[in-house]
């Protein structure tokens, strides 16, 4: 069991690596499957993974002036106000419906991945149809009722699915923010990385709070074999075609939902 966990761990983690927090996603499944935990077990040990790992994207990104600090703060402080609401959710729903909502929230982002990996992404213009944008002249977002209302709603939904879930958001707050926003694509990753450290550690607060974060030595050492791993592999990450990546990573993730999927249904 313990090298399982630091095996599972290890390969989180190094998916973390090549494909950035998103990766996230795999280690409730890794957890699940590869150890036989329940997804209520599951999803706090995965958030303090995720938090884990994206805190060390942040630090980059914040000493490099890529996060946008107040949308970050928003969005964290109106997701750490929902996420409970999601855990709550999480130990009322029975257990199949959260595997199955789980699997399809897995289809869904291999899929919105894969067809990204196909077509290279037209150049990103500034649009006044854009409720975020930033002003050419000061290099900050111009604020507004609407984009503090699109902010909210982004924070909310990340918050919910990261109680409910225990995955850390960023397959939401990504494309959320390339939607309604002109932010570069560095700056929109790094805003992300703050929002999914920050709300998933709260989470992982909370769940410990509540007594439902298992502390143990398998914990641990999923944690630490992740977040190694994921060190080790951002030395090379660079160097591997990120097309490749996505549409492994894609592949991946389909197959590990269809896994769950077919084990509900089993």
């Amino acid at each position: 069991m313990i090298l399982t966990a630091l095996l599972l761990g290890s390969v989180v983690g190094l998916v973390l690596a090549l494909t950035g927090a998103g990766g996230g996603i795999l280690a409730v499944p890794a957890l699940t499957l590869g150890l036989g935990w329940t997804m209520t077990q599951a999803s706090p040990v995965a958030l303090l993974t995720v938090a884990s790992a994206a805190g060390i994207g942040m630090i980059g990104g914040v000493l490099k002036g890529h996060v946008r600090i107040r949308a970050a703060i928003l969005i964290s402080t109106v997701g750490l106000i929902s996420a409970p609401f999601g855990q709550r959710l999480a130990h009322v729903l029975p257990e199949r419906w959260l595997i199955g909502l789980f699997g399809c929230v897995m289809l869904i982002v291999a899929t919105r991945i894969f067809l990204k990996s196909l077509n290279r992404p037209a150049p990103r213009t500034i649009s006044q149809t854009k409720s975020c944008v930033i002003n050419t002249k000061t290099g900050r977002i111009d604020w507004n009722l609407t984009s503090f209302l699109k902010l909210s709603v982004i924070g909310l939904i990340s918050g919910t699915a990261t109680g409910l879930l225990g995955v850390g958001g960023g397959f939401i707050v990504v494309p959320a923010l390339l939607r309604c926003s002109n932010i570069s694509m560095n700056g929109i990753i790094a805003t992300s990385l703050m929002v999914i450290t920050l709300i998933s550690s709260g989470a992982v607060i909370a769940a410990f709070s509540s007594g439902h974060l298992i502390v143990s030595q398998v914990s641990m050492l999923f944690i630490a074999g992740a977040v190694v791993a994921m060190l080790l592999g951002r030395q090379f990450a660079q160097r591997l075609p990120a097309q490749h990546m996505q549409r492994g990573f894609a592949l991946l993730v389909a197959a590990v939902s269809l896994t769950l999927l077919y084990k509900l249904i089993a």
